[in-house]
């Protein structure tokens, strides 16, 4: 019972609208002339100034009054009812726009006294395979709600989730300039709004089991549906690969920022700035202050493991030593020298607060985790201490004392429960010590 009623909840049947009032609608916005063609226009040159300035609202605006999105799923639409000269028409139409909207666009931009290329802009050049998610549930929302006699505003919307303007303006700012690489980037990512938006209304409207239009034999059937799985599969493989890249230029800058976060610091150096290329998979550290030695970029070098970044070539530079060029430097230079070794310095205190009290915090959590694993053990202890030698070099480890009731087992188990604890605390300089646990 309870199931049926969810079921209902998603039931779309009793708001269907009649199938004649549909097939109208898509019909009436795959044509471009008149209003639609000049509203079309507006909007390209909305979108255009909107990615030359980098304003997101104007972006947003020229998104709500674009008509680009009618031929899409009208496209779509005649696919799946098998009306080939509506798709004809429908085709003949986007193609059309395209041709104009790249007129238009690059007309402005050869015009434009701003030629930088701004986030906006840049946003529109690297498609993936999330753009492909985009495309296909905006899709599905956008011939849903044309199927519905509740639209409410969710054309709107799938007009702006799904971008079709800016890529295609983005596109005519690469022709404009020569830009071959922005003009291909942005063209494949309107290809993908195109192919997906198209596909997840043919998937709809199979699923809605519209009326077919007209009589088609079971060749073209065939090759119709053969034609739409290659341009889906073509279009597919590209963006899934891009999106690999993406996530991996990702986890990359992720684990980079921890590494510098955690590891950087170097004593009587305060570090001037850092550099990331996921491309090259590379790390640049540039340090101003005292000379750094080899022992110090060896370090460095040796922490990259722990991080995920084994492979991960770092640069260690000296932007200036204060001893050999403190002379040549400006007041103004040594005091935002001194500013930012301030601000480094205390950037590595509060870091080792807060990681003391997280040590704190998981200690008490230790003892119960560990009793399962190693029965013997009766409490325990960690803490971060500093250890000093006769040379005067210190070396940072995190100690940790074991109460156990049976010694020599705890004892055998040794190498387990510190290989375990270097997991557990994230940490791979770790003092274990086990004593006899007191009654």
């Amino acid at each position: 019972m309870i199931i049926e009623k969810l079921l209902r909840r998603f039931d779309i049947s009793s708001e269907r609208e009649d199938y004649i009032k549909i097939h109208d609608t898509v019909e009436s916005g795959i044509e471009f002339k008149g209003t639609n063609l000049w509203i079309l226009i507006f909007a390209i040159f909305i979108a255009s100034v909107g990615l030359n300035v980098n304003s997101t609202a104007v972006i947003i605006g020229a998104m709500l009054v674009s008509p680009l999105m009618g031929p899409i799923l009208g496209m779509g639409y005649s696919i799946a009812t098998y009306d080939f000269s509506l798709f004809r028409k429908a085709l003949v139409n986007y193609l059309f726009a395209i041709v104009a909207g790249l007129l238009t666009s690059a007309t402005y931009f050869y015009v434009t006294p701003i030629y930088q290329a701004h986030s906006e802009l840049l946003a529109r050049t690297q498609p993936n395979i999330y753009d492909v998610i985009i495309a296909l549930v905006g899709g599905l929302a956008g011939i849903v709600a044309i199927s519905s006699k509740n639209k409410g505003n969710v054309i709107p919307g799938v007009a702006i989730a799904t971008a079709l303007m800016p890529p295609l303006c983005t596109a005519g700012y690469g022709l404009a300039t020569a830009n071959w690489g922005f003009f291909f980037g942005a063209f494949y990512l309107l290809t993908i709004n195109t192919v997906f938006i198209g596909s997840a209304t043919l998937i709809t409207v199979r699923l809605l089991q519209y009326p077919i239009r007209d009589y088609a034999n079971q060749y073209q059937k065939k090759m119709a549906n053969r034609w739409v799985s290659f341009l889906v599969l073509l279009t597919t493989i590209p963006s899934i690969y891009y999106g690999y890249l993406l996530v991996q230029k990702e986890h990359f800058i992720q684990n980079a920022n921890n590494f510098i976060t955690n590891e950087s610091y170097i004593e009587g150096d305060f570090l001037l700035k850092h550099e990331l290329d996921a491309a090259k998979n590379q790390i640049k550290l540039i340090y101003g202050g005292k000379l750094i030695d080899d022992s110090e970029k060896k370090r460095l070098n040796s922490r990259k493991g722990i991080y995920g970044l084994a492979r991960t070539t770092l640069i260690v530079q000296q932007g200036f030593s204060i001893n050999d060029v403190s002379s040549e430097l400006t007041q103004s230079d040594r005091y935002q020298a001194e500013i930012n070794q301030l601000k480094t310095e205390l950037s590595r205190n509060l870091q080792r607060q807060d990681s003391i009290g997280a040590l704190k915090r998981a200690t008490g959590l230790l003892l119960n985790e560990i009793k399962p694993l190693f029965p013997d053990v009766k409490y325990c202890s960690a803490d971060r201490q500093t250890f000093f030698t006769n040379g005067g070099k210190t070396s940072n480890y995190t100690v940790v004392v074991l109460g156990s009731g049976n010694v020599k087992q705890t004892g055998r188990d040794f190498t387990k429960i510190k290989n375990w604890l270097q997991v557990r605390l994230k940490s791979d300089s770790i003092k274990l010590y086990v004593e006899k646990a007191v009654p």
